[in-house]
């Protein structure tokens, strides 16, 4: 019976504690999710907080920047600043004086209107003079005249970048086509402002803010990022899109920032928010400290369970399974010892009790067949013995008739050791070197008899295998099949070979002669009668032989029949290397 090679992958250990990872991995998993899904929905409240802030303040800037664009058309109106322009060459000094200081309230008055404005300026050409309302009146600013780009009445007009400035401007443009502005209105932004009223958005620790021109990129930080080395290049390619607003993370210097934008088709600026990652794991530190616990819980409870199945299930198991395999490997001195009076304590005492019922059995079956196949032995040896002493006077006969009585006394002798060989009863099997030192004697008693029309090749058998035991009369009465069926009828040159094969596990004694009596038809009817046992043939041939290398060492050994190279018959006698021990 072919048995599966015991596996881990078969035993009922692995399926118990598959199962049970099935039962708790989703736990495990929905733990993870769970935490994951708070960890995202507290970044994306935050994140849209952020967004809705810093939205709140673009548009509460778009409407600052409109109110103060709102007044600089107020000043481009001003009786007093169009008078001068057109009539300043008319007036006295006490009417230029009066009218600079009437300008410079106003622009002053600007000025404090809003947080957010540094400095109100007027360049007028035709004066050649720029009145400021820090500064009061001085020579015109021809840098910032010619420097500063204004569109006339375009109210559309945003915030300017201008050599690392921010400001508002317009014109008032001459009569003349062609000819300068009449004056220049600018309202410069106080940049450490605007700084500072981004710096209101970092609420938490670790953040910070940009403010970001769509034109020229001018930025202005605040908070943790203002030392940072930082790419703006995809920060800007960012605001080209669609959206007015919306979240994404990036990577500064190796930390993570979840980042919330907002940009401003009026102003063409974007506001940056940058707020840590680990913020939004922060309030769930003790949660997260939970997730561990339970993970590290999960896994102390994986591996109790894998224990204990092993120790109180499993390895019970294996042990019954290996002392079942010991059994059917014919160790039938197996004890299970088990201390626990479980079901395994009564599955191991109902386990010794039925290899001790079934050592029994065996003892007393075994004992009955050895008795059988040894009488079947006895039999069949006694079987051999008068066959061969009917040959033995026939050759006898023969010497006597022809007058050789010289080699009649060592004929004698020779006859007298080989019935003293096959008449031994003290011992069923003999050594090798025993068995083939009778064969030998019995072609020599052959030979006195065939010597003139039968060569006989007798090797020497090999030295490391004398010692193995095998049935006794197996080898002489093979060499007598030879002789009598094949050679015998055989006027000259007859021939047989004697000679020794050794493989690994086996050895091989060869018989092989020239005879040409033997016929395709006459070999399978040799083959068939080994293979079915026909117990209608001579039972002192080569059936007998074989039955009894069957029975001495299993159904893989006997003979084996092949037309030989030489012609004739070729029989193989094929026994285990080690054969058995010779018992006296």
């Amino acid at each position: 019976m072919n048995r599966q090679p015991f596996s881990l992958r078969n035993t009922i250990f692995l399926r118990l504690l598959s199962t049970f990872l099935i039962i708790i991995l989703p736990i495990i998993l929905f733990g993870v999710y769970l935490y994951h899904w708070i960890v995202q929905t507290a970044s994306e409240d935050i994140s849209k907080t952020a967004i809705s802030q810093i939205t709140f303040y673009l548009t509460d800037l778009e409407n600052e920047v409109e109110r103060m664009k709102l007044l600089q058309y107020g000043i481009l109106e001003d009786e007093d600043l169009n008078e001068m322009s057109l009539t300043w060459d008319t007036m006295d000094v006490f009417k230029r004086t009066e009218k600079i200081n009437s300008l410079r309230k106003r622009l002053y008055v600007i000025e404090n209107s809003s947080t957010y404005i540094k400095n109100v300026s007027v360049h007028i050409y035709p004066l050649s003079k720029t009145i400021s309302s820090a500064t009061g009146p001085r020579e015109l600013d021809t840098n910032r005249y010619y420097g500063l780009p204004s569109e006339l009445n375009s109210r559309n007009n945003g915030i300017i970048e201008w050599n690392g400035g921010l400001y508002l401007s317009v014109a008032k443009q001459s009569a003349t086509y062609g000819n300068p502005p009449l004056f220049i209105i600018e309202i410069e932004l106080d940049q450490q402002k605007l700084q500072e009223a981004l710096s209101q958005f970092n609420t938490y620790t670790g953040s910070g803010t940009l403010m970001i021109s769509d034109k020229t990129g001018l930025i202005l930080k605040s908070g943790s990022i203002e030392h940072l080395q930082l790419d703006m290049t995809a920060a800007v390619q960012q605001t080209k899109e669609s959206q007015i607003y919306h979240t994404g993370t990036i990577t500064i210097s190796g930390s993570r920032y979840n980042t919330a934008v907002a940009s401003s088709d009026y102003l063409k600026m974007s506001i940056y928010r940058f707020i840590p990652e680990q913020l939004f794991k922060k309030p769930l530190g003790k949660f997260y400290m939970w997730a561990w616990l339970f993970i590290f819980a999960a896994i102390v409870i994986i591996g109790g369970y894998a224990f204990y199945t092993y120790k109180f299930i499993h390895k019970p198991l294996l042990t019954l399974v290996k002392s079942f395999r010991r059994m059917e490997n014919g160790h039938l001195d197996v004890n299970i010892q088990h201390e626990s009076k479980d079901e395994f304590g009564y599955l191991y005492s109902r386990f010794n009790q039925m290899v001790v019922n079934l050592r029994s059995l065996i003892d007393q079956v075994y004992k009955q067949k050895i008795m059988a196949q040894r009488a079947e032995l006895k039999q069949l040896q006694s079987q051999i013995n008068p066959h061969f002493l009917y040959n033995s006077f026939f050759i006898l006969k023969t010497m006597a008739k022809i007058g050789d009585v010289e080699r009649i006394e060592h004929f004698t002798t020779q006859l007298g050791e080989y019935f003293q060989f096959v008449t031994r009863n003290a011992s069923d099997e003999v050594l090798l070197k025993q068995e083939i030192h009778h064969a030998r004697m019995y072609t020599e008693i052959q030979e006195l008899r065939f010597s003139r029309r039968i060569r006989v090749q007798f090797d020497s058998l090999p030295q490391e295998i004398e010692q193995v035991s095998l049935p006794r009369l197996i080898v002489q009465p093979i060499i007598e099949n030879a002789f009598e069926h094949s050679l015998e009828q055989m006027k000259q040159n007859g021939c047989i070979v004697i000679r020794f094969e050794i493989e690994e596990t086996e050895i091989r004694i060869v018989v092989e002669d020239n005879g040409e009596s033997l016929t395709d038809n006459g070999l399978q009817l040799i083959s068939a009668s080994l293979d079915n046992g026909d117990d209608y043939m001579e039972t002192t041939g080569l059936v007998n032989i074989h039955r009894r290398l069957k029975i001495t060492f299993g159904e893989t050994y006997g003979l084996r029949v092949h037309r030989s190279e030489l012609g004739g018959l070729k029989v193989m006698i094929c026994f285990p290397l080690k054969g058995g021990a010779a018992r006296d």
